[in-house]
């Protein structure tokens, strides 16, 4: 098992990437807003099955790579930090549009609904990146088996999202009308997950070499 430590600050990240907007959440939202929470709950099936893929191709992937190239935890350190960083300014460029503006879709059958939520999360960058460079940070490997921390972290990051993204779903039509009603809200939704993001990257990026 990671560290405690590691596998608190994991989570953070797991959290604040979840509330930052990206393909999944404007996919789930339009698509609970526009076809029922039903239908969004269906797509996060999909979705979550994606982050299964992600998790073990990454978890075998990480271990191999750990015996094989010395330096990989550097270039992946910088990588990750560097993305975080992108993602922090995303949540608080000026002109950014929420995921909660009503978008009007085409009614989908269930398979179609479940098929697309994985197909969308599968081609999502920001989930590639969790799991290719931002995960081994918090690998330790003098703390035993690396498979088993890898499965350890993804199966977190995996329930944070589908617990956060099963709430949006239910929640979507209600949040909408929320924020247009109450649009200071949103920005500091925005500011807080921005400062986060902004605030791992810089512990990430400063953290001395395992």
């Amino acid at each position: 098992m990671p560290e405690t430590a590691n596998l608190v600050a994991f989570a953070l990240i797991a959290l604040g990437m979840v509330l930052t907007p990206g393909p999944n959440m404007i996919y789930l939202v339009s698509r609970s807003i526009s076809q029922g929470p039903k239908a969004g709950l269906i797509s996060l099936g999909g979705v979550a099955l994606g982050f299964v893929f992600y998790m073990l191709c990454a978890a075998f992937g990480i271990t191999a790579l750990v015996f094989a190239v010395p330096y990989a935890y550097d270039a992946l350190r910088l990588a990750g930090a560097a993305y975080l960083l992108w993602l922090a300014w995303q949540a608080v460029k000026p002109g950014g549009r929420s995921p909660f503006h009503i978008r009007e879709l085409p009614r989908d059958r269930p398979g179609k609904l479940f098929m697309m939520g994985f197909l969308t999360n599968l081609l999502n960058p920001k989930i590639a990146m969790v799991y290719l460079s931002l995960l081994p940070q918090f690998i330790d490997p003098a703390r035993g088996s690396v498979l088993g921390q890898s499965v350890a972290l993804g199966s977190t990051q995996i329930a944070i999202s589908v617990t956060v993204n099963a709430f949006i779903a239910i929640m979507a039509g209600s949040i909408s009308l929320f924020l247009a009603r109450n649009p200071l809200w949103l920005n500091i939704q925005r500011w807080l997950m921005g400062t986060v993001l902004a605030g791992l990257a810089i512990r990430m990026a400063t953290e001395a070499r395992r």
